[in-house]
């Protein structure tokens, strides 16, 4: 009787996680699609041509991706990830200026600019990171904080694995440093964005923290 009632009580038990699972599933699939459109209503705002189409990465999950062309009808494409949208129109900050700004900026490049064409290989990727990633990340922080004494550099985080560093040593108590996964960069690069804003952004905040910046 007690196996027949244990039994009993695990069917219900997996029912209910089944049943929660699938739950979740299309709560995240409703969120996934207003999302998706909240977006294209933004960009509608400052762009005639706008399409866009929503891929599921292995690490972040859902990616937004969106097409806007220009007069001269040349192609210009980004993503983002479903976190990041979701906190700017929760922010109430301009969601729609913020999202045109990053294709403003990519249509300073003539002639269209489509998404990169990702590593192949882990080889690649290796010399993705090694050649591109890491040297551009490293000039752009020591230029946007030219004339301070900023450490940047490579670590090993046990959770996840390389990081790219970065620091002020002249700050001795409290958090210094700014470590951000470099497949997480590798992946802003992948999407057409510049993977150092994330880094310089946790910079600033670290020295507002400590009261070096208004």
């Amino acid at each position: 009787m007690n196996k027949e009632t244990t039994n009993e009580e695990i069917g219900e038990n997996q029912e209910q996680e089944q049943d929660q699972a699938a739950k979740a599933q299309e709560q995240l699939g409703e969120l996934v699609k207003a999302v998706f459109h909240n977006g294209l209503v933004a960009l509608k705002t400052h762009f005639e041509d706008v399409e866009g189409q929503v891929v599921n990465q292995e690490v972040y999950g859902p990616v937004f991706m969106y097409q806007v062309k220009d007069d001269s009808d040349n192609a210009y494409v980004t993503g983002f990830l479903l976190r990041e949208l979701v906190a700017r129109f929760q922010s109430g900050k301009d969601p729609a200026s913020w999202l045109a700004s990053f294709f403003y900026e990519l249509m300073k490049t003539p002639g269209g600019k489509m998404l990169p064409r990702p590593p192949a290989s882990e080889d690649e990727a290796k010399a993705m990171i090694d050649n591109v990633l890491v040297p551009q990340c490293m000039a752009a922080v020591r230029e946007e904080f030219d004339g301070l004494d900023v450490h940047v550099g490579l670590q090993w985080h046990n959770e996840y694995g390389p990081v790219f560093e970065s620091g002020f040593p002249e700050i001795k108590d409290g958090n210094n440093v700014c470590a951000v996964p470099l497949h997480l960069l590798l992946t802003q690069m992948l999407l057409n964005r510049d993977p150092s804003e994330i880094i310089i952004q946790g910079l600033y905040n670290i020295r507002k923290e400590h009261g070096l910046e208004s």
